[in-house]
């Protein structure tokens, strides 16, 4: 009896912990950026997910996009990166080139092989992500800005908006010399502001409309045509608090405030996204018809017709973790992005899949044709392995001009010894 007894207590504590390992759960982290309307659809696509799969759990974790890179970096470097996390392709190229992301896995997806998964998305869209024949992201978005209007304020100082708008850069500091309105040196509304700090998608654009880059063309050489690199410093230098004083990287993002109509902002750079915003942020004035989009603007004397730079939002997995945590993370992403017309209607981001684009809808939402026009005159947003790091050091060069009054040779010398320096270093 006692050796019976024994093989039963056994058995059964094996049961337990069969039974303990089976409920244990799979955690999914999950870091992305700050968007109420993605977050209400994510959210629905999590519980959807989980329910269908119920021994996983997915932490959706949300920062401000202005702190997403410095975040992901530092736990990257902690060992303690997120499963799954979507940042600007420019921040992410380095995690593909350090090994950092897994290559996507196909076969997770649904996918009997890459070309099948390629067929899917519009020509060129997994480029950036592809290196040595691997692709290493799916894209959550495509964008590229425009320039929001606000035709009240314009009317409000004597301008007809559909008239008047910027066509040039000398033309969008002369209309929001016209626009802005000062307590002091105090400005209380701007007629414009950029996009501080997303230099590599906005500034770097204005460098090249003028014949400059930032590299030479076989990546060794720091800095191409000083005179371009200059000319751009100095209207920044002319737009802040020592020149004109039309704005600053220290007031608070134009993008952001636009949606409210208080006055206090007539033109932002921001992605079609802005409208899907706008629609919850303050519904009479989406549907008001006193807003509208225009062409990123040119130097009146541009070499190129350039418009703002594109990028892509790809959603990445840790390449640290278990291959079988890494194949539930792509089926998940894979769930998410099944959705593209939601994500289009709800969150107003765009995925570059066929199936969407193609679409009457797409075609019908205000807009897109100007979207799509300067998406067909824009580069892609510089890619490199330090790219995050170089567009500090621009950071830190127009901050020097526009706020420390500093001169824009000395600036521009700077911003070349550090990025040659990180280069000589390679």
């Amino acid at each position: 009896m006692k050796k019976g007894l024994f093989w039963v207590l056994i058995i059964s504590l094996f049961i337990l912990s069969v039974t303990a390992f089976s409920a244990k759960k799979t955690v999914i982290t999950y870091w992305t950026h700050t968007d109420d309307n993605r977050t209400r659809i994510e959210e629905r696509y999590i519980a959807e997910f989980t329910k269908m799969h119920p021994n996983v759990e997915i932490k959706r974790v949300v920062n401000e996009a202005s702190k997403m890179g410095d975040l992901v970096l530092t736990a990257f470097a902690a060992r303690s990166g997120p499963d799954i996390f979507n940042l600007p392709i420019e921040q992410e190229y380095g995690y593909i080139v350090n090994q950092r992301v897994a290559p996507v896995d196909h076969r997770a997806l649904g996918y009997r092989n890459v070309e099948e998964l390629k067929a899917d998305y519009a020509p060129n869209t997994f480029d950036p992500v592809t290196m040595k024949g691997k692709i290493y992201g799916l894209p959550l978005e495509l964008t590229n800005w425009c320039v929001f209007i606000n035709k009240r304020v314009f009317r409000s100082a004597g301008l007809d908006p559909e008239k008047d708008y910027p066509r040039t850069w000398e033309e969008m500091a002369d209309i929001s010399e016209k626009l802005v309105i000062r307590n002091g040196d105090i400005i209380t509304r701007r007629g414009f502001d950029f996009r501080y700090p997303y230099y590599l998608v906005s500034f770097l654009p204005m460098v090249q409309q003028l014949g400059g880059d930032l590299l030479s063309a076989d990546g060794k050489s720091a800095i191409v045509n000083d005179e371009a690199w200059i000319k751009a410093l100095n209207f920044m230098k002319e737009w802040g608090p020592h020149g004109r004083n039309l704005g600053s990287p220290t007031y608070v993002n134009a993008r952001k405030i636009f949606d409210y109509d208080n006055n206090d902002i007539a033109m932002c750079l921001s992605g079609f996204y802005q409208e899907g915003r706008m629609k919850i942020d303050n519904p009479e004035f989406f549907e008001s018809g006193d807003w509208m989009v225009v062409p990123f603007p040119v130097f009146k004397d541009a070499v190129q017709d350039v418009a703002c730079a594109y990028y892509g939002h790809y959603l990445m997995v840790n390449s640290s973790i278990p291959k079988s945590k890494q194949k539930i993370a792509w089926q998940f992403i894979k769930y998410m992005l099944d959705h593209p017309l939601e994500y289009l209607t709800e969150v107003n981001i765009i995925q570059p899949r066929k199936d969407l684009i193609e679409s009457e809808l797409f075609k019908s939402l205000p807009y897109t044709d100007i979207f799509m026009a300067d998406m067909a005159r824009a580069k892609p947003v510089f890619l490199h392995e330090n790219g995050y790091q170089f567009e500090r050091y621009i950071k830190e060069a127009i901050e020097d001009v526009m706020l420390s009054n500093v001169n824009s040779e000395e600036a521009l010398a700077t911003l070349k010894r550090k990025i040659q320096d990180v280069l000589d270093e390679e």
